[in-house]
């Protein structure tokens, strides 16, 4: 399987269409999160995003509402499917997906989760999945610009549990292009760019 993996778009319309471009030898694209800014810009963004013809998977960044995307998506992206605290079966892989900023941040417009909130959505995460999530695990490609570690430590523990075939996140810019690994599970942080990843 050949996947395209992004995150923190952020209204950036001409990145979008780059990404567009890039998806035509795709198996799958995940957007990890933040296809708009504070709310602003989602539809125009999703709206370029649709040009894809590849099966996608999303969920919501801290900067965009679940309510939100859905709609956004069902009006303009209608074959992306929506993950928050669900899976997904794909060319018979399993892709589990948890949006939102975890653990909350300090911004009261942003769409966050509390770690226990997280942990009680991340109870259904599969073992062997792919698991989409917009916030990195703690410790791992999480490290912000004051050398802080800003991740989530339920998406750790899940992490640990289920031992996913994948994790792919975004969330900590400053951490954009880097990869970890737990146990035998590759983490990313992957921006807005564009990475392509191969599973057998």
């Amino acid at each position: 399987m050949k996947i395209l993996a992004f995150s923190d778009l952020h209204t950036d319309l001409d990145q979008a269409a780059r990404l567009v471009e890039m998806s035509e030898d795709a198996d799958l694209v995940i957007g990890a999160g933040d296809f708009a800014s504070m709310h602003e810009g989602l539809g125009g963004t999703l709206g370029v995003l649709a040009r894809m013809n590849a099966p996608a998977v999303i969920v919501p960044g801290n900067n965009e509402r679940l309510a939100d995307i859905r709609v956004a998506s069902s009006s303009v992206w209608r074959e992306a499917k929506v993950l928050h605290g669900k899976s997904v079966e794909i060319d018979g892989r399993t892709v589990f997906g948890l949006g939102g900023g975890i653990p909350t941040t300090p911004w009261d417009w942003s769409f966050d989760l509390t770690e226990e909130e997280a942990a009680e959505m991340l109870e259904d995460l599969p073992e062997g999945a792919i698991l989409v999530v917009h916030s990195p695990p703690k410790g791992h490609c999480d490290t912000s610009g004051s050398g802080d570690h800003l991740g989530s430590s339920a998406i750790l523990d899940a992490i640990e549990r289920t031992s996913p075939e994948l994790v792919v996140c975004g969330h900590i810019h400053e951490a954009w292009g880097e990869r970890s690994t737990i146990g035998n599970t590759p983490i990313m942080n992957l921006g807005p760019t564009g990475t392509w990843i191969e599973l057998d």
